[in-house]
């Protein structure tokens, strides 16, 4: 998939296709990047959220049927 979406990016430099330039558009348009604010950054855990780690892997283990 990853080299799929690749070929169509190196395709769209060099055609500049109207229908796919409008799907690139929609998609930046939807997932823009910014900036986190420094409260938006202290609740990013690179590795994580710590409480995630208790969570059992699977439920169905423990159950005691």
């Amino acid at each position: 998939m990853d080299k799929r979406l690749r070929n169509l990016f190196d395709f769209q430099k060099f055609e500049q296709n109207a229908e796919l330039q409008s799907v690139i558009d929609r998609v930046h348009a939807r997932y823009s990047a910014r900036m986190l604010s420094d409260d938006e950054a202290d609740q990013v855990f690179a590795a994580g959220s710590p409480d995630m780690a208790y969570l059992r892997k699977d439920p169905q283990k423990d159950d005691p049927k």
